[in-house]
């Protein structure tokens, strides 16, 4: 066995063991709230925390020289060459509100390469995951499919993806570029969890997926599962996803979707 698969086979079982901690002790009335962070409505709960420090004990039980990189704790370094980029609870609102698109994220990557990851949607009984050159998955009750992205969708036709910033100024000019967007595509879909979009556009829920503000730990995992499935995961002008902006779709689809961006300027707040 790889490394890479060793390294799948442990996140897989961490990211299920934590998904179910959270369905079976997410409390009746809803989590408390404990911090927020870029507004009153970016919100971290105490099962996002508790969620965090469960799947880094299960994995430095295992592995107790690599580093991580977590929406929660932040970065704790290893000299082993491989790191967790850890996202607990990606959708936390949706968790707050019990609705069901949130996930556990996991992807490990090695010299900063993500070479496994898995994203578990617990409340879809769900599992995707991806091995750099090795494929996409996705796991359910039925039996387990490997994923294609859809490509060449013109763009006319593409159902398109994207998730808001909490901080009001960025939401309105967010609210601008999608004006220039709504116009030229079929339409837009808003699910409230970067991870869980990026699973749906590798199993061809949806055609393509942009957004501004999302962090390594929301598309560490996601995004190597889209490149598995055939799909591509960049900024604007060829940079590296993340903060700035994130565009992921199929071949051809990609492109246009890109073309269409770039002159609404969507990396300015």
């Amino acid at each position: 066995m790889s490394l890479a698969d060793e390294l799948l086979d442990l996140a897989v079982a961490t990211a299920r063991e934590a998904g179910r901690m959270l369905v079976d002790k997410r409390p009746a009335d809803g989590p408390d709230v404990v911090q927020t962070k870029s507004s009153p409505t970016d919100v971290v709960t105490q099962m996002d925390r508790a969620a965090e420090r469960l799947i880094i004990e299960r994995i430095r039980a295992v592995r107790p020289g690599d580093g991580f990189l977590g929406e929660e704790g932040g970065t704790r370094a290893g000299g082993s060459g491989v790191r967790w980029v850890v996202d607990p609870i990606d959708g936390t609102v949706n968790y707050l509100y019990d609705l069901p698109d949130w996930a556990v994220s996991i992807a490990a990557e090695v010299d900063g390469e993500a070479v496994a990851g898995v994203v578990e949607i617990p409340r879809r009984e769900e599992t995707y995951t991806a091995v750099r050159g090795g494929g996409a998955l996705q796991h359910t009750a039925a039996g387990t499919r490997e994923l294609r992205v859809n490509a060449h969708v013109p763009l006319g036709r593409a159902l398109v993806s994207t998730g808001f910033g909490y901080e009001s100024g960025r939401r309105a000019r967010q609210a601008e570029v999608l004006t220039g967007v709504l116009p030229n595509i079929r339409d837009i879909r808003r699910g409230g969890s970067c991870c869980v979009d990026l699973c749906s556009l590798a199993a061809g829920r949806a055609d393509a997926y942009f957004e501004r503000g999302v962090q390594a730990w929301d598309i560490a995992a996601g995004g190597l599962i889209v490149r598995e499935a055939g799909g591509r995961v960049e900024g604007l002008h060829g940079a590296a996803p993340g903060p700035e902006l994130t565009i992921a779709a199929g071949p051809g689809t990609f492109e246009a979707l890109h073309d269409l961006l770039a002159p609404l300027d969507p990396a300015r707040d």
